[in-house]
């Protein structure tokens, strides 16, 4: 699987995770301090998350980093 695969589907799993606690991407970017135009691009596969980035995302969702890695 190529890495720009891996980006969609990560970001596809952010995604329903924020959906799923009915959470804005404006939210969850204040959350993370971060936009929500950075939230879109990674939800969309546009960019890579960085480990940092992606540690405080699972933290704003309350979900271990490696459930959100479903690839």
């Amino acid at each position: 699987m190529d890495a720009d695969r891996k980006r969609v589907l990560l970001g596809s799993a952010i995604r329903e995770r924020r959906e799923a606690q009915s959470l804005s991407q404006q939210k969850l970017a204040l959350m993370i301090g971060s936009s929500k135009s950075h939230i879109w691009r990674i939800e969309t596969g546009r960019v890579g998350v960085g480990i940092d980035d992606l540690g405080r995302i699972a933290d704003a969702l309350g979900s271990p980093v490696r459930d959100l890695l479903t690839f």
